[in-house]
């Protein structure tokens, strides 16, 4: 059999159990990594030592397999006694408890009906994954070549899921959906060889045969064209059938059970299992009190005499803070991740070993997409982590923004936590590459702060920036929560952004878009940003001038990614054997 046969061996140790409670921990563990194996094709790949050959089953009875299987793993790890275990161990329990309540908790969701968000889905999947491909060798190209012919099929089971949503009445809304079919169109190239599908091939090693790369070049053509005639049917399918029965309002809250639904995607990515979407509502609207006042302080400072709306426009209007050219605009991210580099040693005694560069959006996926994202790297593969930096549209990317942007992505941001966790040594597979939104993007968003202790931000004006990056996520608070829970308009969602951020009108667009074809994930940022802060000044309270910065971010990244409950346990503990010690 498929994916299912690949679990069952691992399995097969708990089920032959007569009691749940008499496996171990490192047997549900190893069974747990097994089951990400069967699905996570790119680990299992790199395990096999080649390139994957397909994408991700994303049919109804595979779903199906790996949420029974994922059931039936929370179900023995709940049962085991751990009383005994260690504080790495009863970590390591904790953190996989939660990736399987997760997903426990999103099975019914049915989530595979909408399978995009705006700037990211399964349009983009097939030219991310082949164009980061690096054929080594003949195995290598050949299942590249494989990967290519299967891209068909898997745009054809995302449409049969997206039918499925038709018939049930969970759709998406068409401001969403008008950025995929957008990024689709980017997609279709006039030849096969224009495509970014054909560029691991453009270039094949010296290690294979003069006739096969000209045969695998053929091959990979004809694959291609095929790929192409599957996105011109998906985008015509999105255009005529799917996007009459796109929901007309804007959030979860227009469709049936839609709040109910909105409320567990709040919990799972904030990891706050008590916290409400009012509660999310209400911390916004203070965030962006106390955010606004900041400005107006800088406001008075450069001595700008109008409102606060017209120096917004001022910012966004005058040519002055703005790249002229893409190449500039790297240049300048490029500089002030060096020049955050050489801080990184006075804030962090652990540093990772994978370099990181700075390189644009790909432009097939860039029209619509966010203004800048890491990418992770692996050393094992010998792929360096990326900054992207979106470099459309050149008159909506302000450089007094950027500086925030660098901190968030780069370091002491991205880069850095993921790098970092990846390098963890003695833990589960699942340590090393588990992402909470909220612990991970609470890190980015408390490195735009910290980046300020760094000197990073010269000007009145970029210290402006990192507050209207600040009012961007205080914000999402408010948006996300009044388009999903209190069924707000798309304009009455932008209007927090447009009166007290001063992000540009296409950034404003991009996300709002985002958080639409999105529910949830936009609130993690600042309730993460907000528990690491609250954890650095009690612990700066409790130890005083034995407050160590180095050593506080050493031990809150030391361990990985973890829900905001176990890094507010950790730290506590750290604090209380701090004080012991002096």
């Amino acid at each position: 059999m498929r994916k299912w046969s690949q679990i069952v061996a691992a399995l097969s140790v708990l089920i032959a159990v007569p009691a749940w409670s008499q496996s171990s921990l490192e047997e549900v563990i190893e069974a747990f990594d097994a089951h990400e194996l069967a699905y996570d094709l790119d680990r299992s790949a790199r395990r096999n030592g080649t390139l994957p050959a397909t994408w991700p089953d994303v049919t109804p009875d595979s779903v199906a397999e790996k949420r029974r299987a994922e059931a039936e793993l929370l179900t023995a790890l709940r049962a085991l006694d751990l009383s005994d275990r260690d504080d790495q161990d009863q970590l390591s329990a904790g953190i996989l408890e939660t990736i399987l309540k997760e997903r426990v908790s999103r099975a019914p969701l049915d989530e595979a009906r909408i399978p995009f968000t705006g700037d990211w889905g399964f349009q983009a999947i097939p030219v991310f994954g082949i164009s980061r491909a690096r054929i080594a060798d003949l195995d290598d190209a050949e299942a590249t070549l494989d990967r290519l012919e299967a891209i068909p099929a898997f745009l054809a089971d995302n449409v049969s899921n997206m039918r499925r949503g038709i018939d049930t009445g969970y759709v998406a809304h068409g401001d969403p959906l008008a950025t995929v079919m957008e990024q689709i169109r980017e997609q279709l190239a006039d030849s096969p060889t224009d495509s970014q599908l054909y560029q691991p091939f453009e270039t094949l090693p010296s290690s294979i045969s003069e006739p096969d790369q000209r045969r695998l070049q053929r091959e990979a053509q004809a694959a291609i064209a095929r790929a192409l005639t599957g996105y011109r049917d998906t985008l015509r399918f999105l255009e005529t059938e799917y996007a009459p029965n796109a929901r007309p309002n804007p959030g979860l809250a227009s469709l049936e059970n839609g709040q109910d639904i909105y409320q567990v995607l709040v919990r799972i990515h904030t990891t706050r299992d008590a916290i409400t979407a009012e509660e999310v509502h209400r911390i916004g609207l203070e965030e962006v009190a106390r955010i606004r006042a900041e400005m107006d302080a800088i406001i008075e400072e450069v001595g700008f005499d109008g409102s606060f709306a017209e120096f917004l426009d001022f910012l966004r209007t005058n040519e002055d803070f703005y790249a002229r050219t893409p190449e500039a605009l790297l240049a300048a991210a490029a500089r002030m991740s060096k020049d955050l580099d050489l801080e990184m040693p006075k804030f962090f005694s652990s540093l990772p070993r994978l370099p990181y560069g700075v390189t644009p959006v790909p432009m097939a996926i860039a029209p619509g997409y966010t203004t800048g994202r890491y990418i992770s790297g692996d050393l094992e593969t010998g792929d360096a982590g990326q900054y992207w930096v979106n470099t459309y549209a050149l008159d909506q990317r302000p450089l007094y923004e950027l500086p925030a942007l660098t901190a968030h992505e780069a370091v002491p941001g991205h880069h850095h936590q993921i790098a970092l966790a990846q390098e963890l040594r003695d833990v589960p597979e699942f340590r090393r590459t588990y992402y909470a939104t909220a612990f991970g993007e609470g890190w980015g968003l408390y490195s735009e702060s910290l980046a300020g202790e760094m000197g990073l931000y010269k000007t009145p004006y970029e210290r402006f920036g990192k507050l209207s990056y600040e009012m961007w996520r205080a914000c999402r608070l408010v948006a996300d929560t009044g388009l999903h829970h209190y069924n707000w308009s798309r304009e009455k969602a932008e209007s927090c952004f447009i009166e007290n951020s001063a992000l540009a009108p296409l950034n404003i667009k991009t996300e709002v878009t985002r958080y639409i074809g999105w529910p949830g994930q936009a609130t993690a940022y600042k309730i993460g940003e907000l528990t690491i802060q609250r954890l650095r000044s009690e612990a700066e309270a409790a130890l005083g001038e034995d407050f160590d910065i180095r050593a506080f971010h050493d031990h809150l990244l030391g361990a990985g990614t973890m829900p905001l409950s176990l890094l507010e346990a950790r730290m506590a503990k750290w604090v209380e054997g701090q004080k012991e010690s002096q």
